[in-house]
């Protein structure tokens, strides 16, 4: 079951998005700020850079937007003489009566198609990342619910998951039956099934959206937003609303009631899952959301038996390197063990690109593998992995240095929330690792010596906090281990041990490795 969990602030929305209580994306958006992917602009051409075959344009950001010649589009002429009509023109244009242009080359000049100064109505493909401006392109889309909508495009194409044939020839004649002269459309997989009436309404809210941004043309300047997107809410609901969904639980009247009117406008019959939260504890803590992003963000992140990845960004890439810790079983080849931890942290690592929306070259150390059968199972297994990932990637196979390469679509910066603490024992001098998650790493450790070491008897040394949190409750945690694990758990508190240090001692007296 699918859950949305959103959190406002006076700053920013925060939305949770998780499958049977994992967290498995968040998006972060500003309120009120920014460019979205998908605001159609009318800009202004800055500066032409013929050696780049590119221009900049100026849409209101703090840097100047980019766009390509590729970006133009092949029915840039069309779209490039329309703008130009409707320039302080009083008098409605008819899109559909339009003479639609011959393309433009692919191999064209830029400067052969715009100029300094020159008004030009354009879409934002990519958010400004990093030190880079918004990427624009003038091949306009209008997504909607069931279908994408293409201005100047005279046809339509279907989701490659629509495989059925009778389901194709349905949907077409729906189309074709209200789809005015000079729109075309992509039909999306999630129309399959749905009623004539839903698909016809989703059409003329898009026509509506396009003759409208149309129209602004005609009484603003540039640089002015002609349509924006909507939010990344409603975006989300939109993209992967299905019935899977159980719960959407938003802390904030007014966006709840966002939520309600959109889904009322989609799926009434959902419009119950919506939920308002009034609890007192902050609604991440509530559902767990917090602890998920303190464990999920940082460097270092945790897999089964001591096994963990380490991520590590720099300007060009993502570099992901598979440790295998104090994974090891007696009895076991290097090889099975090897392999037994990528393709554990191959899960993870699927999961970690589409939470953290890592986009770009992300480059992949597995554990090396000295079957060659081996490593295309991992392969395979990575392939299977992404299927489900929305962002455009390529996964190549792992390289003879032992390496994977992916590549993937980066539409908006990745999401990096703060989850270092200031230290309490040093007054914030230093960083430790969040002190939230210290009682799942001791039961990690606990876990391992039980189970991989047969260890029965383990004697627990930590700071008097800490002591005092595992013995606290009707049911405190030393006793859930001893029994979850099926050993004997004493715990001694000193004053010595620091807040977060955790020593593990065997019967002996000495220190368990």
């Amino acid at each position: 079951m699918k859950e949305l969990i959103i959190n406002v602030t006076s700053n920013e929305i925060t939305i949770a998005l998780t499958e049977e209580k994992q967290l498995m994306e968040l998006h972060k958006e500003e309120c009120k700020t920014g460019f979205s992917v998908g605001d159609i602009y009318l800009g202004k051409v800055k500066k032409i850079m013929p050696g780049l075959n590119a221009a900049f344009v100026n849409i209101g950001s703090e840097k100047d937007a980019f766009i390509h010649y590729l970006d133009l589009g092949a029915h840039y002429a069309t779209l490039g003489k329309l703008v130009n009509r409707l320039t302080g023109n009083k008098q409605p244009v008819n899109f559909s009566s339009l003479k639609i242009d011959p393309l433009i080359p692919k191999g064209g000049k830029i400067d052969q198609h715009i100029a300094s100064g020159q008004s030009i109505l354009v879409q934002v493909a990519k958010e400004a990342i990093s030190t880079k401006g918004p990427r624009l392109t003038a091949d306009i889309s209008l997504a909607g619910r069931y279908l994408v909508l293409m201005p100047f495009v005279n046809k339509v194409s279907f989701s490659q998951k629509i495989r059925s044939g009778q389901e194709r020839k349905r949907l077409q004649a729906i189309v074709e039956k209200v789809l005015p002269k000079n729109y075309g459309v992509i039909v999306r997989t999630a129309a399959i099934s749905h009623s004539d009436e839903e698909i016809e309404q989703d059409i003329k809210r898009l026509v509506t959206r396009w003759e409208s941004a149309l129209a602004k043309v005609q009484t603003q300047s540039a640089p002015s937003l002609l349509s924006g997107e909507m939010s990344r809410i409603n975006s989300i609901l939109r993209d992967l609303f299905n019935e899977q969904f159980g719960a959407i639980v938003c802390d904030d009247r007014t966006i709840y009631d966002e939520i309600r009117e959109y889904l009322l406008s989609i799926a009434p019959e959902k419009e119950k899952i919506v939920k308002l939260y009034k609890g007192a504890a902050p609604i991440f803590d509530h559902f767990d959301i917090s602890k998920q992003i303190k464990s999920l963000f940082s460097k270092y992140v945790s897999l089964k038996r001591g096994s963990y990845l380490i991520i590590e960004h720099t300007e060009a890439l993502y570099v992901i390197d598979v440790n295998s810790g104090n994974r090891a079983k007696a009895g076991d080849s290097q090889e099975s063990t090897a392999m037994e931890v990528n393709l554990q942290a191959a899960e993870e690592i699927a999961r970690q690109l589409r939470l953290r929306d890592l986009g770009g070259i992300i480059v992949i150390d597995f554990i090396d593998l000295h079957k060659g059968d081996n490593r295309t199972q991992l392969f395979n297994t990575m392939r299977k992995l992404m299927s489900t990932d929305r962002a455009k990637h390529t996964v190549l196979p792992i390289s003879k240095f032992g390496l994977m390469q992916i590549t993937r679509q980066r539409v908006r910066p990745a999401a990096a929330p703060e989850v270092m603490e200031h230290c309490p024992t040093c007054n914030g001098t230093g960083m430790i690792t969040p002190s939230i998650l210290l009682d799942k790493q001791i039961e990690n450790q606990i876990a391992y010596f039980t189970s991989d070491k047969g260890i029965r008897y383990i004697h627990l040394v930590v700071s008097p906090i800490v002591a005092t949190y595992l013995r606290s409750g009707f049911w405190p945690l030393r006793w859930r281990w001893m029994v979850k694990y099926k050993c004997r758990i004493k715990i001694t508190s000193t004053q010595s041990t620091g807040v977060i240090d955790t020593k593990f001692l065997g019967r002996d007296g000495k220190e368990l490795e």
